[in-house]
């Protein structure tokens, strides 16, 4: 992992690298700028700029928790208003990840959050995410496929809805079905058996464990859930038989590295974990979480893990190569995603 004396790179070469985000949130990719009209075209009774960036990003100074970032969201679903607005929010994280040179996006989406602002109907707003998808993909070249998000503070009822309405449009480009919000608060068993019928329906399975919550849940994840990925998963060496079954299994691990010092979970004077996990062998990703809320870019992610990690860059290339074969396309679009990974690439190790 430790890399020789590589020059320092700007910016602008990490933003050209070739990636792959197998773990970004819609909700938490919402441009402030877009914020900032939305609240005024819909008359929203909002504070200043300064306040309102407080509201829906991590500043300076704030407490580094999860009840802290979690509460970003709180503002950020105000403005799910209309049709227009969530389809248009989709475009531009898609976008956003294009210019970032992101080659491959998996989206994932809350759809009962999404629902909430104007009482729309679930079925609504998930055909108006795959509209927004659509067409965004092909203009910007970027192969986007798209994750049904549950939280685990919500009814299983919700959720089984959710899980019904994504397998139904898996065709539409909805491959996948996550568990996330509060780990640390409330637990995973009541969900089990949505996603064993999920999965058995089609969707593929990634569950937000080892974050906030013990490395054990890593366990329950992969033998209950059949994960197929781990959100995050960084709290996964306090527990060794965690380890041992992520090796075995090969399991993939979606780690986003800002967020988890934003959230608490990594202190700001720790060294992150990554490290120590891909040295492991464990199956490690590098992802960019909810880049509106911790105004970072993947590029940025991959720029902290060469310069304040040292990694190398063929390290990084192997992590993204990763990431490629961990993604829930097809198996012939795996295939030709990895082989567009490796020609990109070889550019950038020469």
């Amino acid at each position: 992992m430790q890399r020789a004396d590589e020059p320092k790179r700007s910016s602008e070469f990490y933003r050209s690298l070739p990636k792959v985000d197998l773990h970004r949130h819609l909700e938490g990719s919402l441009r402030f700028s877009t914020l900032r009209e939305l609240a005024r075209s819909q008359a929203l009774d909002l504070p200043p700029t300064a306040e309102l960036r407080s509201m829906v990003q991590i500043q300076a100074g704030e407490p580094l928790t999860f009840e802290n970032f979690l509460s970003k969201f709180s503002t950020l679903r105000l403005f799910y208003r209309s049709p227009e607005i969530i389809t248009r929010i989709t475009r531009e994280a898609i976008a956003d990840a294009a210019a970032d040179n992101v080659r491959y996006l998996e989206l994932r989406f809350t759809p009962v959050a999404l629902s909430k602002a104007q009482g729309f109907s679930l079925a609504q707003v998930m055909d108006w995410v795959i509209d927004g998808t659509r067409n965004t993909q092909q203009e910007y070249g970027i192969t986007t496929r798209l994750i049904a998000s549950v939280n685990r503070h919500e009814s299983p009822a919700l959720a089984a809805q959710v899980s019904y309405l994504a397998a139904e449009r898996i065709q539409a480009g909805i491959v996948g079905l996550d568990l996330a919000g509060n780990e640390a608060d409330f637990p995973a068993d009541p969900f089990v058996e949505i996603f064993k019928h999920a999965r058995q329906n089609g969707l593929h399975i990634t569950i937000h464990a080892g974050e906030w919550g013990r490395g054990e849940n890593i366990s329950q994840a992969i033998c209950l859930f059949g994960a197929d990925r781990i959100g995050h998963g960084i709290r996964i060496l306090e527990s060794p038989p965690a380890v041992e079954l992520a090796l075995r299994e090969n399991t993939p691990l979606e780690v986003c590295i800002t967020s988890n010092y934003q959230s608490g979970v990594i202190a700001p004077t720790e060294s992150h974990p990554i490290t120590r996990m891909a040295s492991l062998g464990l199956n490690v990703t590098i992802n960019s979480d909810d880049p509106g809320i911790s105004q970072i870019t993947l590029g940025d992610e991959y720029r902290f893990a060469c310069e304040a990690l040292n990694w190398s860059m063929s390290a990084v290339r192997d992590r993204v190569i990763a990431a490629a074969k961990s993604s829930f396309l097809l198996k012939a679009e795996r295939q030709e995603l990895v082989r567009d990974l490796d020609a990109r690439f070889s550019e950038h190790l020469i």
